[in-house]
């Protein structure tokens, strides 16, 4: 019995592993990749711009399409590595025309279960918004936020990062000469479908730093994906010590996730302000290199009903961003199954944005994207939530969504 399961099992033939993607990768991984692929060290810098164009300037999803580079080569290359990009799980589109992506990546290392993550892209007029998670899951467990009910699994790769941006660009068609989507419905009519990235996603991106920052100078290489720093925006919930050598390394745009004015407050809303209360947070926001009028901080701050919207708290909110050259983003509250609050009054808003407006800072109030289909900001929470039957009922009343599988 033991030979005859010995000799069956050693006719079982491993299952193929899949082959490394090449797409996300920066200069240095596509270097590393063709000397794998045995170009000699001389040829080494040409090869990497010819691939970075093919990858980051025209999107191409298959290495018979560089068209400038060897069939040897591309032979070579094709036996190694595959240009794939995440697993779309699922892809909903709004009734509003945002759209979010359910994306399983490839399993790290250990990893036996691959793991999961989202991302949205944000329709307007002459422009769109792709934001993007920087890690699996989050630790900051901040209390309006469905993402922080998801424990952290891991960072992402600076090729994850990057991943997004492709897969999103793919399927909406914002490569040149591609095609629309079939339900491409309230696209911008612009050159350019993704004009703005925002690290909003999932995780917090200063406790990825050095995997943001690769991926950063990727997106924004002006011979590739070629996105304006200025168009770029990471968010902090206030990882203070890290923000001015964000600023300084690489000089995109700040928001910070502030959404109450006193400590006491916002160590129950947003907890790692326990660790680097208010004061701390705005003396680093003072400090960001290349602060100025035209290059100012975005404070977020999410409207809760009786909880931070008085009066009283929109002109403490004046009184401690004084000097900060600042736009002060106001975010209706987006509810998620077992939520712990609700959204502020729509005449309370305005009202608080009013004395805002007055004291001489931009107040937009941001208007709710996606919220049909849990995209709006604070909804995003990869692992599956089983809704009660009411709760799909007031999800569905909001606004169907359009669902189809990747």
């Amino acid at each position: 019995m033991t030979l005859l399961a010995d000799q069956a099992t050693s006719h079982v033939e491993e299952a193929p592993q899949p082959k490394p993607s090449m797409a996300g990768l920066g200069r240095e991984g596509l270097r590393a990749a063709l000397s794998e692929a045995g170009v000699p060290e001389k040829q080494l810098r040409m090869r990497v711009g010819q691939l970075w164009s093919w990858l980051y300037a025209r999107g191409v999803t298959s290495f018979d399409d560089m068209t400038d580079v060897s069939k040897e080569l591309r032979s070579a290359l094709a036996a190694r590595f595959s240009l794939g990009r995440p697993e779309i799980v699922t892809e909903q589109v709004s009734v509003d025309g945002t759209r979010k992506w359910l994306l399983r990546l490839a399993p790290q290392g250990s990893e036996v279960k691959a793991p999961e993550i989202e991302t949205v892209y944000i329709p307007e007029p002459g422009r769109g918004t792709l934001c993007i998670s920087s890690q699996v899951g989050c630790t900051l467990n901040c209390t309006f936020c469905h993402t922080g009910t998801q424990r952290l699994v891991r960072n992402l790769t600076a090729q994850e990062i990057v991943g997004q941006i492709l897969l999103a660009r793919d399927r909406i068609g914002d490569w040149p000469g591609a095609a629309a989507p079939e339900d491409g419905r309230l696209l911008p009519d612009a050159e350019r479908k993704i004009t703005n990235i925002v690290l909003m996603g999932m995780g917090e991106p200063l406790y990825n730093f050095d995997n943001v920052k690769e991926a950063v100078a990727t997106a924004a290489d002006g011979e590739g994906l070629s996105v304006s720093k200025r168009r770029i925006t990471l968010s902090t919930s206030g990882v203070v010590p890290e923000i001015g050598r964000w600023g300084a390394e690489t000089g995109t745009m700040l928001a910070i996730s502030l959404h109450a004015t006193n400590d006491a407050l916002r160590d129950e809303i947003v907890p790692i302000n326990r660790k680097w209360p208010i004061a701390e947070l705005l003396e680093a926001c003072r400090n960001y290199p290349g602060l100025s009028n035209a290059k100012r901080i975005t404070f977020e701050y999410v409207m809760l009903k009786g909880v931070n919207d008085s009066l009283a708290e929109a002109r403490a909110l004046v009184r401690l961003l004084a000097g900060i050259p600042a736009k002060i983003n106001l975010i209706p509250f987006n509810p998620w199954p077992g939520a712990p609050y609700e959204c502020s009054d729509w005449d309370q808003i305005e009202r608080f944005a009013e004395v805002v407006n007055k004291a001489g800072y931009a107040s937009p109030v941001r208007t709710p994207r996606g919220r049909d289909i849990y995209a709006a900001c604070g909804q995003l929470r990869s692992a599956s939530v089983k809704l009660k039957a009411s709760e799909r009922g007031k999800a569905a009343a909001v606004a169907p969504a359009v669902t189809s599988g990747g």
